[in-house]
This record gives structure tokens, sequence and C-alpha cells, in this order.
């Protein structure tokens, strides 16, 4: 795709004031949520370009390649937007089938039950082996 057409799809989305959007990673195959991250206009490009996620990491600042570190990489399938083009959806492969960095296939692993938040989904890999650097 020329740079150009690039132009032309990313200025549809409506970037908030910090210009990011977040994006929802959906497992292509169950459509289980698996996380939500952000992203600026260099992380939705490349993301395309590359068909894996690519965010901006807000606690780091700086684009984050989805499993750069952990191996954990997501082949995009699809991308996206909603009605309001404010919100990007990835549909995925989960490469390694897991999502959050606490070793758990999706970020959300926890149930509200009775008042209290239960971890609900089982660790699947111990966090301190999938990070060792």
């Amino acid at each position: 795709m020329n740079q150009s057409l690039h132009a032309t799809w990313l200025n549809a989305i409506h970037w908030a004031d910090d210009g990011l959007v977040p994006a929802i990673a959906q497992d292509a195959a169950t459509g289980d949520i698996l996380m939500v991250a952000w992203m600026n206009r260099e992380a939705l490009r490349l993301t395309e370009e590359r068909r894996e996620a690519v965010y901006w990491s807000r606690s780091r600042r700086k684009l984050w390649h989805k499993g750069e570190e952990s191996g954990h990489i997501q082949k995009v399938v699809e991308i996206r937007i909603d009605c309001d083009a404010d919100v990007i959806l990835l549909k995925v492969e989960q490469s390694g089938g897991i999502a959050c960095h606490t070793g758990r296939r999706s970020c959300f692993f926890q149930r509200l039950e009775e008042g209290h938040w239960q971890a609900v989904e089982p660790v699947l890999m111990d966090p301190h082996e999938i990070y060792r650097k």
C-alpha cells in the first residue's frame, strides 16, 4: 500500500486528544477477548503492514510489538473499527496461547463474585519463565 493510501484509512480513525485509540485483541477462532491496549498512528500502520500486533505502551512511552519479549506474538487476521471509528478491533491468532503478562490466556481472568474479584482462569506459564530478561 502506498503512503497516500495509508494516510486515507488512518485519517478515518477518531484519535483521542493524546493521539491514541483503544485496541481490543480478540481470538479470531473463539471470539474470546484477550486484551485491551492502546495504539497511535504508527502502531496501527505497523500492525497493518506487518500483520502482527504493535501497540503503544503508555507506561514505557514507546511502540510495543506484542510478543517481542515473551514470544507470544499476535498474528493479525483482521482489523476493524467500531461505528464511531474510535475503537480498533484486532482479530488475532495468539501464539503460545498466552496474551496476558500474568501468564494467562486472557487479561480478563478475574470475575466479580459476591463483591470480590476472583481469579477464575489458570496461569498457563509462570511470568518469571516468560520474562527472563
